[in-house]
């Protein structure tokens, strides 16, 4: 083992060059400043743009911190200050408050950074895989964060057994861009407010592409508000749904006698004492005075020898289903569904990568707002990662159609450099052996060419 000399440098060294680019796609795509200061203008001289305050935090939501006081120790970094366009580093004390103020003012920051994030997602351009139907998907679900003792406005008991919140979220794509990701109170029913949340999604996922849409969703959401509110879009857009059913009060035994009568039925067996079958109905709803008809598709299962061998007195009959506007045949169907899974994935990120998992303000309205920025910060590294991390030149070697931020934070974002400044020019020198230099390098000057 060699005994290292520790020394101070004379010179200026960065543990996240990859700040340089998240840099250039709030400048050149998401346009933070001129969104942001003309709504929000400074009074008095000698304060610090609005512009800088909630680049600094997205910033350092890309390095995987969440809290306001980590912000202290980028204060003197002249590095973070230069990437991001900053007039200045806010302390801790003045970004909270300062969060705090805007989250105050009813919605409008909230619509400005939405604002942000629609024009990052149509300037960037990234590319958004259709399904194999050549629809685009539109997945949103909530997802609990705990937030057990503690005292945060607006924690209270989630459906996963802790106090907490359960925000909502909506994905587009395979690879899972967010169009909008809304704070709620951990007791709040999945159902409640969707439909106002559908209705501010929709249009951006209209606005972004030209392809179909499916949405899909889970049990939580189906009922008449949101079925109506899908069936209603569907009135002057192209799209289809696939919501899992919830039967609810549904009569299993009832329909289980029937399809035994019935001579047509398909049963099949998958092991002895196990039989399934799945047929398709029609439901008819009817919606601003007008009868919709909606396919339903059910899944029934009889068991009358459970997983362990034992002989069950009572056969054991479960049921589930989907209700769905497309025409495809059932295995389809639910295949497609079953890929809704994959946005597990996607709420994972935004707990764990971006460490929001227990969110940095008492206040309910702040951390809705930071929630908000946290999406600009997954849409960047999102699409920092497709990039830089897919191609063959990647210093990522498994093949991926997308990389957790996690990733692209470790592979991109946490590259170190050398800042030497020379000649009115900045240079950030990489290490001989980098392995991300050609396509860091490269992602670098398209984002520099592209404004």
């Amino acid at each position: 083992m060699v005994d290292f000399h520790i020394k101070r440098l004379p010179y200026n060294l960065t543990a996240h060059a990859g700040l340089s680019l998240i840099g250039q796609y709030l400048k050149r795509f998401a346009q933070i400043d001129q969104i942001i200061d003309p709504k929000f203008p400074i009074k008095g001289a000698g304060g610090i743009p609005t512009s800088s305050l909630i680049k600094s935090y997205i910033g350092l939501l890309c390095t995987g911190k969440s809290d306001f006081d980590a912000i202290e120790s980028l204060r003197r970094d002249d590095f973070f200050l230069s990437a991001l366009g900053l007039a200045a580093v806010p302390s801790s004390p003045t970004l909270r408050q300062r969060m705090d103020t805007y989250a105050a003012d009813d919605d409008k920051m909230l619509c400005a950074v939405d604002e942000a994030n629609m024009r990052l997602l149509k300037r960037a351009k990234p590319v958004m895989t259709p399904l194999t139907t050549g629809h685009l998907a539109l997945d949103f679900d909530v997802f609990p964060m705990d937030n057990s003792c503690t005292a945060k406005e607006g924690v209270s008991r989630t459906y996963a057994g802790f106090d907490g919140f359960a925000p909502i979220a909506a994905y587009l794509g395979e690879e899972g861009f967010c169009l909008g990701l809304e704070l709620r109170e951990g007791a709040q029913h999945s159902a409640r407010e969707t439909p106002d949340f559908l209705a501010r999604v929709l249009p951006r996922a209209f606005a972004l592409t030209s392809l179909p849409l499916l949405v899909r969703a889970d049990s939580g959401f189906d009922g008449a508000p949101v079925g109506d509110t899908l069936e209603r879009a569907r009135a002057t857009h192209r799209l289809d749904y696939i919501v899992k059913w919830n039967p609810r009060a549904f009569d299993t035994h009832a329909l289980f006698e029937r399809l035994e009568k019935d001579a047509s039925t398909v049963w099949h067996s998958s092991r002895e004492g196990k039989r399934e079958t799945y047929l398709s109905d029609t439901v008819t709803r009817s919606i601003d005075g007008r009868p919709v008809q909606m396919r339903r598709i059910m899944h029934l299962i009889v068991r009358t020898i459970d997983k362990h061998g034992q002989t069950l007195l009572i056969p054991l009959i479960d049921i589930e289903g989907w209700t769905t506007s497309l025409t495809l045949p059932i295995a389809d169907v639910i295949a497609l569904y079953q890929a809704h899974g994959t946005h597990e994935q996607f709420h994972s990120e935004f707990k764990s990568d971006l460490d929001l998992e227990r969110l940095p303000s008492g206040k309910f309205a702040t951390n809705d707002l930071v929630m908000s920025l946290a999406t600009i910060a997954y849409n960047i590294l999102r699409a920092i990662g497709q990039a830089t991390l897919i191609g063959p030149d990647s210093p990522v070697r498994h093949p991926a159609r997308r990389r957790r931020l996690k990733t692209v934070m470790q592979e991109i974002i946490g590259i170190a450099a050398r800042v030497t400044r020379h000649a009115r020019r900045v240079s950030l020198g990489l290490a001989e052996h980098c392995a991300a230099f050609t396509v860091f390098a490269r992602h670098y000057q398209s984002l520099v060419q592209s404004g």
